[in-house]
């Protein structure tokens, strides 16, 4: 008897899917969204006054995570511009991703990037043309970053440190230098950086359209570089095996140190497109999370730059949509933010699905009598 639990079959047990297609994982993913939806009309049917007492009002919830990025031009604009944004931050990390180096950093080596711009500016802004000016910002906003990135790649190469836990920390450390600066530039103690009136990046019909289109030509010559490129191959090795990538010749600490500037210097333009192209000026919370958010958007993606344009994008239909609800319905600010998390709740979770097979026990015992 004891013989026979001991090999008695589990009640779940999971397998590994080996072939998945891809029609079948974005089917689930759409699916999980769907889902995600519904699971926010019912939690907002149960919490939200309005719809308690219009239940016919439901349709308006849903309605309101379009209407909050494409009811008016104006808000499709500012759509785009926030899709850029992020965008940019992720396909800044995705290099590092790719290698299998987790750079938590994004949100303090963007923010570098803005406080180089805001330097520069601040120093020479009228004492160079406005030409040279946003040329010198540029550069002060890559190598800020790039800088950033290239520290914890420095340690991570030679001593074999984890990488998650120090560039996350480098992100307080960013901040607290940002908070630092705005004391010296800010001698009345307010904190509060009044905007540049010169270092303007140009605009071509919309203040957007610079940001947008800068972001659209970083993708796809991102995604040419990781994927038809030797230093892309190399990326790819190093992800995959260290020990193969050396096996074969490649100098695994190169890449590393290699890999991390490029990602902060890409850091460093989403910093530049944010301090010389929206605020013109900066505080501790320039970069307002997104860099976290970026995260996110580069693994759903798979770290293909071209799916980050989709993933990215419902990311900021989702926000946006949100900031429309807590208008809308006039509730607090938490509740969109709850609505947010459980459809990214859901799917993240839908990756579980795609990735695995879930077994109930007499499973294996019915396929082999259907054989």
């Amino acid at each position: 008897m004891s013989e026979a639990r001991a090999v008695r079959e589990p009640l779940i047990h999971l397998t590994r899917r080996m072939d998945v297609k891809r029609s079948r994982a974005w089917t689930v993913r759409i699916c999980a969204v769907l889902l995600g939806m519904l699971v926010c009309g019912i939690a907002a049917f149960l919490l939200v006054e309005k719809l308690q007492s219009n239940p016919g009002k439901i349709g308006d919830f849903y309605y309101a995570f379009i209407k909050g990025s494409f009811s008016t031009p104006r808000k499709l604009w500012k759509f785009f511009k926030d899709l850029s944004i992020l965008l940019c931050i992720a396909l800044a990390l995705t290099p590092a991703f790719r290698m299998r180096f987790w750079n938590i950093g994004g949100e303090g080596q963007t923010l570098m990037g803005v406080l180089g711009t805001i330097a520069v500016n601040f120093y020479l802004g009228g004492k160079v043309p406005e030409g040279l000016l946003l040329v010198l910002m540029f550069l002060a906003a890559l190598a800020c970053s790039g800088i950033w990135a290239l520290i914890p790649a420095l340690f991570k190469s030679r001593w074999n440190t984890n990488e998650t836990l120090f560039t996350l920390m480098m992100n307080y450390i960013a901040s607290y230098l940002v908070a630092y600066f705005l004391v010296i530039w800010v001698p009345s103690g307010s904190s509060s950086l009044a905007k540049m009136k010169t270092g303007h990046l140009p605009s071509f019909g919309h203040d957007y359209l610079v940001i947008i289109l800068t972001v659209l030509l970083l993708t796809a010559g991102l995604y040419i570089y990781l994927n038809y490129s030797k230093h892309g191959y190399e990326i790819n090795v190093v992800g995959e095996s260290e020990r193969t990538a050396r096996y074969v010749g490649i100098k695994v600490g190169k890449v590393i140190l290699r890999t991390m500037i490029l990602s902060g210097a890409l850091c460093g333009l989403a910093g530049y497109l944010i301090g010389a192209g929206l605020d013109q000026t900066i505080t501790t919370n320039s970069v307002g999370g997104q860099g976290f958010t970026a995260i996110m958007v580069s693994w759903l993606a798979k770290f293909n730059p071209l799916v980050m344009i989709l993933t990215s994008g419902l990311i900021t239909l989702l926000n946006q949509g949100a900031a429309q609800i807590s208008q809308d319905f006039n509730v607090s600010s938490a509740f969109p933010s709850v609505t947010v998390g459980i459809i990214l709740f859901f799917i993240i979770g839908s990756e579980f699905f795609i990735n695995y097979e879930v077994h109930f026990r007499g499973h294996s015992a019915r396929k082999e009598a259907v054989k």
